[in-house]
């Protein structure tokens, strides 16, 4: 896109940042227009799945229905309680929220199709997604309410103990695809299974990473049956009890906005992402952005299913989850798949040196000289 730019005559370092822009706001309206209507599917398949019919008077369908309720909080009047911290109690949404689409920078939609395609992006990912629990912290504490401080405690608990599980769980997956680039994690998944199967998925070995993997994307956005941070019939709302208007409505944007990210890394880990389900020529005639958009939705929708079916966890049964089950058996297999990859993949090490007649030492350019035999003298 900055070559573009600069085709139409604009300086190199305007044409960036343009470029840059453009790339942001592509994808940060797209992503606010999708969480208003997620909102709106969410709440069709939990009437669905508990037969009754969900939203279906504002707008044909009641499709409009999210954007009656934003208008509603946007009109509404924002109260500050007298004992808050006024400051932090103000910045605490801005950050959920910001950080909710920051993640979004390093997510590839399609083979090319990214804002930034950084060779740690998984790495970004993690540290971004652990930045969540400040805007948390911030509401629970500078609210000067016992109830959500309460909530933040619980939720800053919860995410730092299925964070660490997360982790490894990303280490088995960085050990199969040999990086830490989303795209080449991607590809990697190419042909996965016996040649034929796009994704992780098959892998015996990274099957039972993905089960943790979602669960503990529950756990992460708060939702059923992890979502203690915001039991009505413990902690009243949690720790947006004193939030009204919009600052309401953003923490309620950035949790979808978070939803949307981890049901777009179950895509891109395990599942093959823009890839289609099977590496067979037709299916590759759909754009790729289809079938991410797909199979995020899929995620989507069984986020939504766990939500309207399975009771609420209590916390220290969420805590025995994460401490006790779900970080020894990713450490577990973080051993069995390092020992398999060595055991199938890597062979004895291959060096970059020039055969000699006689062995030698480092050459001045950093070349090491082999021996008679090509090998290290």
């Amino acid at each position: 896109m900055t070559d573009f730019f600069i085709s139409l005559g604009m300086d190199a370092g305007w044409a960036f940042f343009v470029a840059s822009l453009a790339g942001v706001l592509l994808i940060a309206f797209p992503l606010m227009l999708a969480v208003a209507l997620i909102i709106y599917t969410d709440r069709k398949i939990w009437a669905a799945i508990n037969l009754r019919r969900g939203p279906n008077v504002v707008g044909p369908f009641g499709i409009l229905q999210s954007f009656a309720d934003g208008l509603k909080v946007f009109l509404q009047e924002t109260i500050i309680p007298s004992a808050a911290n006024k400051g932090i109690f103000i910045l605490a949404p801005i950050i959920t929220f910001t950080v909710a689409l920051l993640a979004w920078a390093v997510i590839p939609f399609d083979a090319g199709v990214v804002l930034a395609d950084i060779n740690v992006g998984l790495l970004y990912i993690l540290a971004i997604s652990s930045l969540s629990v400040y805007g948390v912290t911030m509401a629970g504490w500078a609210s000067n309410s016992k109830y959500p401080f309460f909530s933040a405690m619980r939720a800053a608990a919860q995410m730092i103990s299925y964070e660490v599980s997360i982790g490894f769980i990303l280490v088995c997956v960085v050990l199969y695809a040999g990086t830490f680039n989303l795209s080449a994690i991607v590809e990697a998944q190419r042909g996965h299974g016996f040649g034929f199967v796009n994704g992780f998925y098959f892998n015996l070995l990274l099957f039972p990473m993905w089960v943790m993997f979602f669960i503990s994307s529950l756990a992460e956005t708060q939702r059923v049956p992890f979502d203690l941070t915001e039991a009505e019939s413990e902690l009243v709302a949690g720790y947006q009890t004193e939030y009204s208007s919009m600052a309401f409505a953003l923490f309620w944007l950035g949790e979808y906005a978070n939803i949307l990210l981890m049901c777009s890394l179950n895509t891109l880990l395990f599942f093959g992402g823009w890839l289609p389900p099977v590496d067979w020529a037709p299916l590759y005639w759909v754009p790729g952005i289809i079938w991410f958009l797909a199979k995020t939705f899929f995620f989507f929708f069984m986020f939504s299913w766990v939500m309207a079916t399975v009771p609420r966890y209590r916390y220290d049964q969420l805590m025995r989850l994460g401490w006790k089950v779900f970080l020894p058996l990713s450490l577990i297999f973080v051993v069995l798949i390092s020992g398999w990859l060595m055991l199938t993949r890597y062979d004895e090490p291959e060096y970059d040196c020039v055969p000699v007649s006689t062995a030698g030492t480092v050459t001045t350019d950093g070349a090491v000289l082999c021996g008679p035999e090509g090998n290290l003298p």
